[in-house]
């Protein structure tokens, strides 16, 4: 009954309020209707003209002949480079690390024996200096060189095209985040009116939108709430729990909350976040169930408090190292593409894994002081629990079966990339397919039937990350992102923002908040560039350019605010105990907070220690 009670915040049980629900419906509308910014046609031309004029550009200086008349071999050389100027790899030596699977990966139509000869061609033929020349002119023609006034009517319509694209993503950006924040419509069905609107406007068609929500993640977040309700059921969260806290003297809430952030903080920036919170999930809902009493039957601001602490924790912990995110990676590769700086593993921990060690502290204090618990002793708790599990006897081979099923996936979890990269295994898995793999495991050994499922997992949290995905991708692949990141950078740059800590914290505060709408990836993706260039810009040949690659990818983990900025939000709303304005409860001051903490140690540490050699800014 209690956790009946405690779903109920979840927005699931109500119905439409028409009145809210119509202030995203208009302002949606309204947006769309409005005058189409000289800025977005400038994006839109970009992404849906730039490519073929740059590969036209490539095809003139690299070959002497226009597009229609390359050789396959030189037309896969000249969309190769394409490619690599997008990420911002000038370099000959960028082009030489490519194989045949990056450039199956990046979409370009290929055999592997036309591919080596264009590369053989790039190797031999053209020096060094050449090379970076064409890639600059390249650039320089999609980034100065086009205008929108200089397009044919082909040429136009496809800007105009992209332009709309860009509206429609920012239009549904403004309706998604009023309806989480207001939950005038029940959260799950905001996920599928983004596939609805995303195909009525044009942007996907319909085998494209429902190809879309499937993507891994969501097959993680789907699994992982599978293997948490077979953990319910045989009690090996109980288990685990009582390993974990037994030896506590007070087992008070906030001594309870402080190891969460202890042990996920730093674990997060080494393994997946996602698994952390999925492997947290039942513990905290089990410390939670087992708190109330018979005078105390119900603490919501307990269970919120816990669960917001196992969210909190995985995502402070992601820039630790480069293995906490593709963020991190991403920008150690923009920066060496594009300067040709190099940040090792060990020393990329040096810099950044000091900001985990102070945010534990800070979040940890922020979300003792936003959340009030009735209940604040869990010893009772714990003397429940023991006396369940003296019940229990020994471990029976459900409970056996059940842990030894996680371990496998836990293994899988960590290790399929490394494994695929070492040739080990022949096909990437992905932590989704581990994860189905997994609950359907536990059907197998009989640990589960299907009801349990069927009762046991929240399945509106699917669809509801499923959408927010689409979401995400959407603000990407149309270049709304990487329109917002430009048009707020040049809006402050007449401000004297255009330089120094102004502009990395403007960079910073940007990547921050777009992270929050869409994946930690491609919101470093889409500001990174533009941030690196202005940094190359302003603060040439200086440690400036480290910092500003490093920064922008811790501040891509700030995704504190909403319950579709990350799995680990997603995943723990899953529980039933959380309300979206809870998260920007804590979310609201911690990114704040985690701003000014990456500032002052970019100001300190980081200044005061330099990097490898480099001119300080």
């Amino acid at each position: 009954m209690t956790t009946q009670k405690q779903k109920k915040v979840t927005g699931y049980d109500k119905y439409i309020d028409w009145k809210m629900f119509s202030i995203p419906v208009v302002l949606f509308f309204v947006i769309l209707a409005l005058p189409t910014p000289y800025g977005m046609k400038d994006v839109g031309m970009e992404y849906n003209v730039g490519p073929s004029a740059v590969v036209e550009r490539i095809g003139l200086d690299l070959f002497g002949q226009p597009r229609a008349e390359l050789a396959q071999w030189q037309l896969i050389a000249a969309q190769v480079m394409e490619a690599n100027m997008r990420m911002g790899a000038l370099g000959k030596n960028r082009f030489l690390k490519r194989d045949f699977k990056w450039v199956k990966n990046a979409g370009i139509q290929a055999d592997e024996k036309n591919f080596q000869r264009a590369r053989d061609y790039i190797e031999t033929k053209v020096p060094e200096e050449t090379y970076t020349g064409i890639m600059q002119n390249a650039l320089e023609l999609r980034k100065e060189g086009l205008t929108y006034e200089g397009l044919t009517e082909k040429q136009k319509k496809a800007a105009d095209k992209g332009a709309w694209h860009i509206k429609v993503a920012i239009a549904m950006g403004a309706f998604v985040v009023i309806c989480f924040l207001t939950e005038c419509i029940p959260l799950p069905a905001v996920a599928f009116c983004i596939g609805l609107i995303l195909v009525f406007t044009g942007v996907v068609s319909r085998k494209e939108v429902a190809m879309l929500y499937w993507d891994d993640a969501c097959w993680f977040i789907m699994g992982s709430l599978m293997f948490a309700a077979a953990f319910v059921k045989t009690g090996v969260d109980k288990r685990m729990c009582l390993m974990m806290f037994n030896r506590l003297a007070v087992p008070n809430v906030r001594w309870i909350t402080l190891i969460f952030f202890v042990i996920i903080a730093p674990l997060a920036s080494f393994i997946s976040d996602h698994a952390l919170a999925a492997m947290f999930l039942p513990i905290g809902m089990l410390l939670y169930q087992n708190s109330l009493t018979d005078e105390i039957p119900e603490d919501p601001e307990l269970g919120k408090m816990l669960m917001i602490a196992i969210a909190m924790a995985c995502n402070i912990g992601g820039p630790g190292a480069p293995s906490g995110g593709a963020r991190n990676v991403i920008m150690m590769t923009y920066l060496a593409d594009m300067f040709g700086l190099d940040i090792g593993y060990f020393q990329w921990v040096t810099y950044c894994f000091p900001f985990v060690i102070v945010m534990i502290p800070v979040s940890w204090f922020l979300v003792n002081m936003r959340f009030k618990p009735r209940i604040t002793s869990l010893a009772p708790a714990m003397a429940h629990l023991k006396r369940e599990i003296d019940k229990m006897g020994g471990w029976n081979r459900h409970q056996k079966w059940a842990l030894a099923i996680f371990v496998v996936m836990v293994f899988g979890w960590f290790t399929e990339k490394e494994f695929y990269n070492l040739g080990i295994y022949p096909i990437r898995l992905g932590i989704g397919v581990i994860a189905v793999a997994g609950a359907i495991a536990y059907i197998l050994a009989g640990v589960v039937n299907w009801r349990d499922y069927q009762e046991k997992v929240d399945w509106g949290v699917v669809w509801l990350y499923a959408g927010a995905i689409i979401f995400g991708r959407t603000l990407d692949e149309t270049g709304a992102a990487y329109w917002m990141a430009r048009s707020l950078i040049d809006f402050l740059a007449p401000l004297g923002m255009d330089a120094g800590l102004p502009l990395m914290l403007t960079s910073n505060g940007l990547t921050a908040l777009i992270t929050n709408l869409m994946a930690d990836g491609p919101a470093a993706a889409s500001v990174g560039p533009i941030a690196l260039n202005m940094a190359g810009l302003v603060h040439p040949g200086t440690t400036y350019l480290p910092f500003m690659a490093m920064s922008t990818a811790v501040a891509s983990s700030f995704a504190y605010c909403l319950i579709i900025g990350t799995p680990p939000n997603a995943i723990v709303y899953a529980s039933g105990y959380l309300e979206p304005k809870d998260y920007l409860r804590v979310g609201v001051p911690l990114w704040v907070l985690a701003n000014v903490v990456l500032l002052g140690m970019t100001a300190l540490y980081w200044v005061w220690r330099g990097f490898s050699g480099l001119a300080p800014f």
